[in-house]
């Protein structure tokens, strides 16, 4: 089995390219995207990242390769063809991913990281876990089961979040209609990084859209609802160490503190982030619910 080169390590130089670019045309456009301290903490939250990786990457590699040799089906070669297959095996693992990283707690506790920057350039997209990496690997044990070699998996893998480091730009407004019919873009991703009520938990696409169109969680960027970046509560701080770690605190303080049952604590894992047992919160699905609500009040009194 051949090796593939960390092309995450390659691409540096490129992001910190495109960063300075970035910064030029939007200065242009008279776009105040980039805030100095935002911007240095995503570069910090990068950075740990890429360090952690070499431990998270290492479980990942044995992790993968005991299932490969253990429990795979088939016997899938290195060659093109299959490579087309796990573009889309890795997208399609991405999605649900991406998904269920909205929709329960202990994957948002990680994800989480990815969204608390309330600015929108190619930085925030440098803003990645510290602790995703040692467990959300998960969606993809499907692949060495199928036949996939763990190399070809993590170079796709990286190939995915390359294709994503150019979709976190407001300099682009839109792309072709049939790039944006198919493909994830900055229109669409803005979105998905919007704190709108009707943004929530929308346009969870790696490279493909189609996903998001398939299983009924796409959202087109309106011309009448400007995207507000951010969390619902943003964390107000530029701490790398509260950035990573402050929403697993908030879970577990959730789940172990004050007087509830068994099952209680352990939903507070479990379920979508905002979700209280006393029934006091509210998750994404009852805010859009109450912005919709609103928006058909104001046109009936019209």
């Amino acid at each position: 089995m051949q090796e593939f080169p960390n092309i995450i390590l390659y691409a540096i130089p490129f992001f910190i390219l495109a960063m300075l670019l970035e910064l030029y045309v939007t200065t242009k456009q008279h776009i105040k995207t980039y805030e100095a301290k935002d911007a240095f903490s995503s570069i910090a939250m990068g950075l740990g990242n890429v360090a952690l990786g070499y431990v998270s990457k290492a479980l990942v590699w044995l992790t993968l390769l005991w299932v490969y040799n253990n429990f795979k089906l088939f016997e899938i070669p290195v060659v093109w063809w299959s490579f087309l297959l796990l573009f889309f095996a890795d997208d399609f693992s991405y999605y649900w991913f991406h998904r269920i990283s909205h929709q329960c707690r202990l994957f948002w506790a990680s994800h989480v990281v990815h969204h608390s920057s309330e600015h929108y350039n190619l930085s925030t997209a440098l803003r990645q876990t510290w602790s995703g990496g040692f467990y959300t690997f998960i969606f993809w044990l499907w692949l060495p089961i199928l036949g996939f070699h763990p190399a070809m998996i993590l170079l796709q893998m990286s190939i995915s979040l390359l294709y994503q480091f150019w979709i976190h730009t407001e300099a682009i407004n839109k792309m072709p209609k049939w790039f944006e019919t198919v493909f994830n873009t900055p229109s669409h991703h803005r979105v998905h990084h919007g704190s709108n009520p009707i943004y929530l938990d929308r346009n969870h696409a790696g490279i493909l859209i189609i996903w998001d169109k398939l299983f009924g969680t796409f959202q087109p960027e309106l011309e009448n609802e400007k995207v507000n970046y951010g969390l619902v509560k943003n964390i107000k701080t530029f701490n790398p160490i509260k950035i990573a770690f402050i929403e697993w605190y908030y879970m577990f303080k959730d789940a172990f503190t004050g007087k509830k049952s068994l099952k209680n604590r352990l939903q507070y894992f479990i379920k979508p982030p905002g979700w209280k047992h006393d029934g006091s919160g509210k998750i994404s699905d009852d805010l859009r619910k109450e912005w919709l609500d609103s928006i058909l009040k104001t046109r009936d009194k019209y």
